[in-house]
C-alpha cells in the first residue's frame, strides 16, 4: 500500500497528463468541450478515477463519453510515459455531478428565496390575533381578582335583599 498523500499527488499528476493528452494527442470528432475535474487513486495505485464535464446537450455529453472510452488505451499510455510508478494505473472515465447538482441547489435557494419574500409581503399586512400583548402581567391579575370579587359581593347583596 501507497501511502496516501503520494497516491493525491499521483492523481494530481495524473489528472494534468489525461487533460494534456485530450488536448494533443486525441484528435477524435466526438470529443466535445470536455473538461477534466478530478481524479483519484487507490492507495494500491493501481486504478486511477478521472471525473470530467462536458459542455452541451446529452447527445454530446454521450459522444464524448464514448470517444473518451475509445482513446482509454492512448490516455493509459501517456500517463504511464510521464509517472514515474512501476505499474500504470487502469482509467476509469465517471461523468461529474457537481455541476447538475450545483444548479439544483440552486433551483432550491431561488424558490425558498420567492416564498420567503411571499411570506415577508403577507406579514407587512398582518394584524395579530390576539391582544397585542398576549401575557397578563401582575397589576391586570389584581385588578381582575378585586373586579371578580367586587362582582360576588354583588350578588351576594342581591340575595340578602330578596
Amino acid at each position: 500500500m501507497a501511502d496516501p498523500a503520494r497516491a493525491a499527488k499521483l492523481a494530481d499528476r495524473i489528472k494534468v497528463v489525461v487533460a494534456q493528452a485530450l488536448e494533443r494527442r486525441v484528435k477524435d470528432p466526438r470529443l466535445g468541450f470536455v473538461t477534466i475535474t478530478d481524479a483519484r487513486v487507490t492507495n494500491d495505485l493501481q486504478h486511477a478515477t478521472v471525473y470530467y464535464t462536458v459542455f452541451g446537450d446529452d447527445t454530446q455529453q454521450a459522444d464524448t463519453r464514448r470517444a473518451l472510452e475509445s482513446a482509454k488505451g492512448v490516455l493509459r499510455q501517456e500517463v504511464g510515459r510521464n509517472i514515474t510508478v512501476r505499474l500504470t494505473p487502469t482509467l476509469e472515465f465517471v461523468p461529474d455531478e457537481i455541476p447538475v447538482n450545483a444548479s439544483h441547489l440552486e433551483e432550491l435557494l431561488r424558490t425558498a428565496k420567492e416564498r420567503d419574500a411571499e411570506v415577508a409581503r403577507l406579514a407587512a399586512n398582518a394584524r395579530h390575533a390576539g391582544d397585542a400583548d398576549p401575557y397578563k402581567r401582575d397589576e391586570e391579575i389584581d385588578e381582575d381578582a378585586n373586579a371578580e370579587a367586587a362582582g360576588d359581593r354583588r350578588i351576594d347583596e342581591d340575595r340578602l335583599e330578596d
